[in-house]
């Protein structure tokens, strides 16, 4: 039993799916002739005036020329290369810290 202004399930009697695809033809200025190729987004990088540091970022400009599959490679590559630089922060002796409480042990 039908009611008042219940509709019909989608593509029970083809009416349904007919409608939406009308305004998508083949070939219509709506569809690309072919695969865009990767585009540049031109995103650009501040120097950080630490050389190690900015020759990783420049490293992002290579993903402009890869498909989007081939940025995954490109951004963990960057990410890699920056936390090395942070590691290596830890590795280097610097001058000695200054002691947290200061004692004058001279009677």
């Amino acid at each position: 039993m039908r009611t008042a202004g219940a509709e019909e399930p989608a593509g029970a009697d083809g009416a349904a799916g007919a409608e939406e695809t009308a305004g998508a033809e083949p070939g219509g200025s709506d569809v690309p002739d072919g695969p865009a190729g990767p585009r540049p987004i031109g995103v650009g990088t501040t120097p950080t005036g630490q050389a190690a540091v900015d020759t990783t970022l420049r490293r992002l400009a290579d993903a402009d020329h890869l498909p989007a599959s081939g940025h995954l490679r490109v951004y963990e590559d960057v990410h890699r290369g920056l936390r090395d630089v942070l590691a290596a922060l830890d590795q280097h002796p610097g001058p000695p810290a200054p002691s947290s409480t200061t004692h004058d042990l001279r009677s």
